[in-house]
């Protein structure tokens, strides 16, 4: 009875080290994403990422968190830029005592977040198609502004396009980033 109990622990134990069968992993796209794979942003190595199947909503829903993330990466863009030049000590006429940070919060001076809150509320207003003639969400030249936009191809477009979305998503996490180590408290040791 012992040797067979031996026998039964040792073929136990053997097969708890024995590789497990693996399933096919299937690598296509859904057709809900085949849809999304031309889009401006979708490029290796994620391609059309999806985690939360935000696509199976439809097009109107792409578009609003196309412009949503268009939206929220200029912002990071500006935040990043405006936390850096703080933490090198520049700031503006009046404002040499205010800290960089989530300090400066309690240290700005009376009335300047009453103009900050109405600055936004007039970004929220005037950064939107105002005409109908944008050619892609986050198009806000509402036909005044052009620099020579309508003159490239359309590849050159698609790559300027994707070069901000991609700017953008870098500049998300870079502000987080940011901010996690301002909580910290650790800002400086990050920083040159």
């Amino acid at each position: 009875m012992m040797k067979i109990a031996l026998l039964v622990s040792a073929i136990a134990g053997a097969a708890a080290f024995a590789p497990a069968q693996q399933g096919q992993i299937n690598t296509a796209l859904s057709s809900t994403k085949v849809e999304y794979a031309n889009e401006v942003g979708v490029v290796a190595p994620l391609g059309v990422w999806d985690p939360t199947s935000h696509l199976e909503k439809g097009r109107d829903e792409f578009e609003r968190l196309r412009a949503l993330e268009i939206k929220h990466g200029r912002v990071c863009m500006l935040g990043v830029v405006g936390y850096l030049t703080t933490q090198a000590g520049v700031r503006l006429p009046g404002m040499e005592d205010v800290p960089n940070g989530f300090a400066a919060w309690s240290a700005l001076p009376e009335g300047v977040l009453g103009q900050m809150v109405a600055t936004w509320i007039f970004m929220e207003i005037a950064n939107r198609d105002q005409t109908g003639k944008a050619e892609f969400p986050g198009d806000f030249r509402n036909g005044f502004l052009d620099f020579g936009w309508d003159k490239q191809s359309d590849d050159w477009k698609k790559k300027k396009r994707t070069i901000e979305l991609n700017n953008g998503r870098a500049a998300q996490m870079g502000l987080l980033g940011l901010m996690f180590h301002d909580a910290l408290g650790n800002v400086s040791d990050i920083l040159p």
